[in-house]
């Protein structure tokens, strides 16, 4: 996979997540409305939760930040290839790698916490860990670190 198509991969599926996102937010702010679940579980305990809020930031906020964010500078990494520093592709790769990090423990929270499913919350998480897949096998640095085995 050549790094633009991966690029352009990752925008796309940075502007699911910020639609998925930005589903929750509306949900959890209209809350007459009922989130609907497609695996038949309780979306709205798990997004009303206590877990559902970080240092006063709602996690969706926080999500659409972080998706959207992401969209715009690999959008400026294919426009813009002089923005393609190893400061700033190392600089979103740690971001990647932080955002996966989270959904595995919020994933974790729902298991075992909360002890509910948010199928929404499920395909960020796994959005997260597409991207971040994405994101380290066309890493210059992945492939610098594979190239000595």
């Amino acid at each position: 996979m050549s790094q633009t198509s991966a690029y352009v991969l990752i925008i796309f599926l940075a502007f699911v997540g910020f639609l998925i996102a930005r589903y929750i937010r509306h949900h959890k702010k209209n809350v007459q409305e009922a989130l609907i679940c497609p695996l038949k579980a309780n979306c709205d305990t798990v997004i009303h939760s206590d877990y559902s809020v970080i240092l006063g930031i709602p996690l969706e906020i926080l999500g659409m930040t972080y998706y959207g964010l992401l969209a715009i500078s690999y959008g400026l990494l294919i426009i813009l290839p002089i923005f393609g520093q190893p400061l700033i592709v190392s600089g979103l790769l740690l971001a990647t790698v932080c955002a996966f990090a989270f959904s595995i423990y919020l994933t974790l929270v729902q298991a075992f916490v909360i002890k509910n499913w948010c199928t929404w919350c499920l395909i960020s998480a796994t959005i997260c860990a597409t991207i971040f897949v994405i994101d380290a096998i066309t890493s210059p640095f992945f492939l610098l670190l594979i190239s000595d085995f």
